[in-house]
């Protein structure tokens, strides 16, 4: 029997163990209630440490790694543990002419770590006596080192040779140009390290934080193989209950030691009295990414409307009906949406999805959002190919409507003349043309609003359509109407901009500019709104 090959890597234990205790015997808190005190690793932080500098590449005997990503919720300890970092790169890594960088969205993010590392130099008397501690720069003569915080423009310049650089909060670092700057300048060097910490952030699909974030969270997944890349993540899941402080302790690995679970629990409390706080709590203390600064839709308010809605109870009911197009990024949502017939009767949602078939994949390990299960659940209904199909929707919708007594379709006219035009003059359905705009969302976004914190609306807790409300953002005009927005490609609302619609038709708008097109006459073309 063939022997099995050897790994390319091996564990170094002297290293990691020299690692490990040069922040016990060299470094000390500098703040707080420990300042002073010998920098003991928590067991989280050993163990990422020791991980870090023992795995090494039999070919060569260098570091495995080159790039770790540290994401975890504030107070955890990473800048501390990241100053230490530097400390060892700039001391103790062997590397003549060293150059250790501190960096980040700004100057003053940049020099919260350096200033903790000089701290730390200046209190040790082992390490001070070795370098010339200033202001702004360490530097350690005998070997030719430095180390430096690095200014808002830095990525204007040309000529770094890092041999360690510290990213702190890449989260909110927008473009790329600084980190490109500094990892590219890496290549003279035997065994370069860039560290990024962060905790989570905005989804804005175009930044360099969440290219870093899904970069790392394919690696740890094993999506991508990249060997020279540690992703190390502490997270609460997104469908997490962010009240429970169970899921709290488990995202946060310092807990009840940097974390104070007092602390938290005040917090989680204001977050609970104001929706605008929500997506900060769940960012900042469960290292949630969410999808906009501030959420429109408080999801407890949401979710205490999820009594299950009965599909065939409301057969031969009467029904309004938005309609959301998608060509391939987007999702499709069809939504009805029925009106009270009693008093005492609720507002009553049934909503329809669709996807491509052959994005489906692509999407689940590109965007991280489970399609494929949505799919097996039949939540959502796939459509032949690569793009929606509007002839196979049209056929859905009058199959739909077999059950249930549409009154009218609101319709986004963008990109959907044929099927609009088809659904009225064709089968006869009573269409609307529906602007997209803070005039046409304003009134039927404040009545929703109004229905679900009086819990007038049963929406039966579909998975999709609880994600896209939470994903939405409302934005304002100068007048303060308001209209459906979002953060990213990947956060999809087309379900609720369905609801909207639907929602839309049933109020009657006075206002001086026609809110709502006129409805379509036979054989007249569709005026596409801007």
């Amino acid at each position: 029997m063939a022997s099995k090959p050897k790994s390319p890597y091996y564990f170094d234990n002297k290293e990691a163990t020299k690692a490990e205790l040069f922040f016990r015997d060299f470094l000390v808190h500098v703040k707080g209630e420990w300042a002073g005190t010998p920098l003991e690793l928590l067991p989280w932080q050993k163990k990422l440490v020791r991980n870090m500098f023992g795995w090494k590449r039999r070919e060569d005997g260098t570091r495995k790694y080159r790039q770790v990503y540290i994401e975890v919720p504030r107070k955890n300890g990473k800048s501390t543990m990241c100053a230490g970092i530097a400390l060892y790169m700039l001391f103790a890594d062997g590397e003549e002419g060293a150059e250790v960088y501190s960096a980040a969205a700004d100057r003053e993010q940049a020099h919260i770590v350096f200033d903790m590392a000089r701290q730390m130099a200046l209190r040790d008397d082992y390490l001070s006596e070795r370098c010339a501690v200033y202001q702004k720069s360490i530097s350690v003569a005998s070997t030719g080192s430095r180390y430096k915080s690095l200014s808002a423009d830095a990525d204007t310049k040309l000529g770094y040779n890092p041999s360690c650089v510290i990213f702190d909060e890449i989260a909110v670092q927008k473009h790329r140009k600084l980190y490109d700057a500094l990892w590219t300048g890496r290549h003279s060097r035997r065994q370069p390290l860039m560290v990024m910490i962060t905790t989570a952030g905005v989804a804005d699909q175009t930044s360099i934080g969440w290219d870093r974030h899904d970069y790392a969270c394919k690696v740890r997944d094993g999506i991508i193989k990249d060997d020279s890349f540690m992703p190390v993540i502490y997270e609460a899941a997104q469908d997490a209950d962010w009240t429970d402080e169970k899921v709290w302790k488990a995202s946060n690995p310092s807990w009840g030691i940097s974390v104070k679970p007092e602390g938290i629990r005040e917090e989680c409390e204001a977050a609970k009295a104001s929706p605008a706080a929500q997506n900060s709590f769940r960012r900042f203390y469960m290292n949630q990414w969410v999808a906009q600064e501030t959420r429109w839709i408080d999801m407890a308010v949401w979710d205490s409307c999820d009594e299950m809605v009965d599909r065939d109870e409301l057969k031969g009911y009467a029904a309004f009906a938005g309609l959301d197009l998608s060509t391939t990024d987007d999702l499709t949502a069809f939504v009805l949406l029925f009106p009270p017939e009693e008093d005492d009767q609720l507002w009553e949602v049934i909503p329809y999805f669709w996807v491509p078939e052959d994005t489906i994949q692509k999407r689940v390990e590109k965007d991280r959002v489970p399609y494929d299960q949505w799919v097996r659940e039949g939540w959502i209904e796939v459509t032949p190919g690569g793009a929606v199909d509007h002839s196979y929707i049209r056929r859905r919708i009058n199959e739909i409507a077999e059950d249930y007594d549409v009154q009218q379709i609101a319709i986004d006219p963008y990109n959907a003349h044929q099927i609009t035009t088809q659904l009225f003059n064709e089968d006869g359905f009573d269409v609307v043309s529906f602007r997209q705009g803070t005039l046409s969302f304003n009134p039927p976004m404040r009545d929703m609003m109004a229905k679900l914190l009086n819990k007038e609306l049963r929406h039966g807790g579909h998975p999709i359509l609880r994600w896209n409300a939470d994903n939405m953002v409302a934005r304002r005009d100068v007048n303060d109407n308001l209209a459906p927005d979002k953060q990213g490609r990947v956060w999809k609302i087309d379900g609720v901009v369905a609801l909207l619609m639907a929602l839309g038709l049933t109020i009657e708008a006075e206002v001086e500019t026609n809110v709502y097109e006129d409805r379509l006459e036979a054989g007249e073309e569709l005026i596409t709104l801007v």
